[in-house]
């Protein structure tokens, strides 16, 4: 696949077949639209383009940070495994925000990216103050030589899916099953492993403290979490995953921790990717260190059952 990242990188080519959105999560709606993309370029002899944006357009418009499902280089990774030729991504600005929808048209998606074909959502919106939408592509294919296609809606167990549905269960419910059955696969953070205080170690449940590349990447609802680990060599364990303050130890800040079962080597600077399987329960305040790994222990089994039924 070609990644065209930053003005200076982007290329145009007209035999483009093209969808523009964010795509954060690339989730199963997302993936409709992809597979629909891919089927039209092969058919057309084009090549399958997907144009994003970086930063998020509504933390640039709105001024507020907006967590993501995904980064850029794991949308890169996503698109690429489902047959994606081209992944363009857009520098979001004040400026480029206030672009009329029709400059749009012409400036960036004929003049600069090139298309004979767009594939978007029912609900696609573009330009300044998202006027644009999918009545004005269709009255301006015509003129500037493209075709329009629109891909209704998806839903999943009777639940239109979204990426906006998505972090709310993850953010708010920690609900990694339901969220996964919406992405088309396991929610993942991927971090490098940075010292902690070695609280875990002390009470025998030793933990990889995770150091986020990306700050904005979305951390699901603090609690304890069955995971799968993927390791520096390729191999997957099962582990067990808190998010949290540790208000045993009356920790302040939030931490990323995974007890990786059966393992006893040292991780530091090494780089991890955990999938999410389950939410156990609630963070919790222990009256003692003992009451924290008698807990930990029945949490552990508890996790090792899931991890193997998974497998």
């Amino acid at each position: 696949m070609i990644c065209e990242i930053g003005w200076e990188e982007i290329t145009r080519d007209d035999q483009s077949i093209v969808t523009v959105g964010t795509y954060d999560g690339v989730h199963r709606g997302h993936q409709a639209i992809i597979g629909y993309l891919n089927t039209r370029a092969e058919e057309k002899n084009g090549r399958s383009t997907l144009v994003s944006f970086d930063p998020h357009p509504r933390s640039v418009v709105h001024g507020k940070d907006v967590s993501l499902l995904t980064t850029v280089d794991e949308r890169a990774a996503l698109l690429e495994d489902l047959g994606v030729d081209r992944f363009v991504v857009i520098p979001f600005s004040q400026t480029f925000a206030q672009l009329d929808p029709v400059d749009y048209v012409e400036r960036i998606l004929v003049r600069r990216i090139g298309l004979q074909e767009i594939t978007v959502g029912y609900d696609h919106r573009f330009g300044k103050r998202r006027e644009g939408d999918v009545d004005l592509l269709r009255e301006l294919g015509p003129t500037y030589g493209f075709e329009v296609d629109v891909i209704p809606e998806q839903e999943v167990d009777q639940d239109v899916v979204s990426s906006r549905r998505i972090r709310d269960l993850l953010r708010e419910q920690g609900d990694v099953e339901t969220a996964a059955n919406h992405l088309g696969r396991l929610y993942e953070l991927t971090g490098t492993v940075a010292r902690g205080e070695g609280r875990g170690r002390q009470i025998g449940f030793p933990t990889a403290n995770l150091s986020l590349k990306d700050t904005n990447k979305l951390i699901p609802e603090r609690g304890v979490y069955a995971v799968r680990v993927e390791m520096p060599d390729g191999d997957r364990r099962g582990g067990m995953m808190n998010i949290g303050r540790r208000p045993t130890f009356d920790g302040m800040d939030v931490t990323v921790e995974v007890h990786v079962f059966d393992y006893q080597g040292d991780l530091y600077g090494e780089r991890l990717a955990v999938q999410f399987l389950r939410r156990l329960r609630d963070e919790q305040k222990f009256d003692s260190s003992d009451a924290l790994a008698m807990q930990l222990s029945k949490d552990e089994q508890h996790c090792r059952t899931i991890v193997e039924a998974f497998d």
